[in-house]
């Protein structure tokens, strides 16, 4: 296994991580975003299905929003957008791509961050009139820098002259979001166009079962590189447990061995809060021996000695979760996210400025600070629970309050996805 595997995940990276150096970061023309009115609707340039601000998919019932006119906070993920957009949003390397940087991480572009924009391109169609656009430039991206492994999945690396590096391998976690983007689009706008996004989609879903599945444990692997004879073949990292996209998975596929993974994910869930977080709900980052009794990482496995803990990866765990259990109404999901609200509310007395950067799974807290990365996604957990409203609204606030963070695509995309869900925007295809 080499270094270049051990870090793969390694660009959700904290502070230590600094920017690359000679990085070209020429932004692309922002246009002008649709300011959201009263009811907003799609525009003529895009004609999405579902734009944003619709809310034609809604949410479970008794899950709870920010307090406020629903138009306010529309405009709140509208105004937070243009300014991610702005941020990180390139046009570089010619061919007609669009990418998204990653100042923070290892190179200027991975994976995951292609992922995330994806997702969040589809989703903000109907505000933003270049989200098609800009969302077939991501899936050019995808389409020319396949994985050495499998090809039909997305090399996880590229460098400042955009090419695949460190193996041209590929990381599970942005494959899901390339694969649920791809969804999403093809609700959104069809297939018929310049790419059909259905079948993409279709062949992504099938190369993530083949070479990013463990077909013994149906718990998900590191990437397509982790083969039955390395270290890697039994661990699993718990940020890329998306129970939703699991679901879209098995709509449009009709294969029932989504219904098994997604059934897989859930219980390990639930087994790992009960048995090694009891009183906090917090999930490690990397889990080992799955093929056994799966644990968290007992010190360093993957990353740094922090991969048995709530750290760089599994913050994203509540958001993840609740995700899933906002949109289906799932007991299995709602429980394990009003474990971590009930925990996380109670650790803080309330007060989302005392979210730490990361904890032990028994609630001993890593380090101070505040990082959108931490605390947004409890937002998502609050909405679960109908006693959280002033709870919720103090961590909406929390991030109204937030500026991007124009040198943390990781932080930033993720504040972005949080507030998306929480205005009830977010929407399974």
């Amino acid at each position: 296994m080499s270094q270049a595997h051990q870090h793969r995940s390694a660009h959700r990276t904290p502070r230590w991580r600094r920017p690359l150096a000679g990085l070209a970061v020429a932004a692309t023309a922002l246009t002008g975003l649709t300011a959201l009115g009263p009811t907003a609707g799609a525009t003529a340039a895009a004609d999405p299905a579902v734009p944003f601000g619709s809310h034609i998919r809604p949410y479970a019932a008794g899950t709870l929003k920010p307090s406020g006119a629903q138009a306010t906070l529309d405009q709140k993920v509208v105004d937070y957008y243009t300014k991610w957009k702005a941020a990180f949003v390139r046009q570089n390397c010619g061919h007609g791509w669009y990418q998204v940087i990653s100042p923070d991480a290892d190179h200027p572009y991975v994976g995951e961050a292609q992922g995330y924009g994806m997702v969040i391109a589809a989703t903000m169609a109907g505000a933003d009139p270049d989200a098609k656009k800009i969302f077939d430039g991501l899936t050019k991206w995808t389409i020319d820098h396949p994985s050495s492994v499998n090809r039909d999945l997305l090399a996880a690396e590229q460098d400042s002259s955009c090419k695949s590096v460190d193996g041209s391998d590929a990381a599970t976690d942005g494959d899901l979001d390339v694969a649920y983007g791809l969804l999403l689009a093809d609700k959104q706008w069809g297939s018929s166009g310049t790419y059909d996004y259905k079948a993409l989609a279709l062949k992504h879903i099938a190369a993530i079962k083949k070479d990013e599945l463990n077909p013994s444990t149906n718990l998900l692997k590191l990437g397509d590189w982790s083969s039955r004879d390395d270290e890697y073949y039994y661990v699993s990292r718990t940020s890329d447990w998306m129970v939703d996209h699991f679901r879209a998975f098995r709509a449009a596929t009709g294969d029932a061995a989504w219904d098994t993974v997604r059934t897989a994910h859930q219980n390990q869930i639930a087994k790992l809060q009960s048995s090694y977080a009891p009183n906090t709900g917090l999930l490690p980052d990397f889990v080992v021996n799955t093929n056994t009794t799966p644990k968290p990482a007992p010190g360093k496995v993957l990353e740094d000695a922090n991969d048995g803990a709530y750290w760089w990866n599994a913050c994203r765990t509540p958001w993840r979760i609740a995700d899933d259990a906002v949109t289906s109404g799932d007991a299995k999901s709602l429980a394990a996210a009003r474990k971590l609200n009930s925990w996380i509310k109670g650790k803080t007395g309330g007060d989302p400025k005392k979210i730490g950067v990361g904890y032990k799974l028994n609630g001993t807290q890593i380090s101070s600070g505040g990082e959108a990365a931490f605390f947004a996604p409890f937002a998502l957990a609050a909405m679960t629970d109908p006693g959280s409203q002033a709870w919720l609204d103090a961590l909406w606030n929390r991030m109204l309050a937030t500026p991007v963070d124009t040198s943390s695509y990781f932080s930033a995309s993720i504040q972005l996805q949080v507030m998306i869900t929480a205005s009830g925007n977010h929407w399974v295809p």
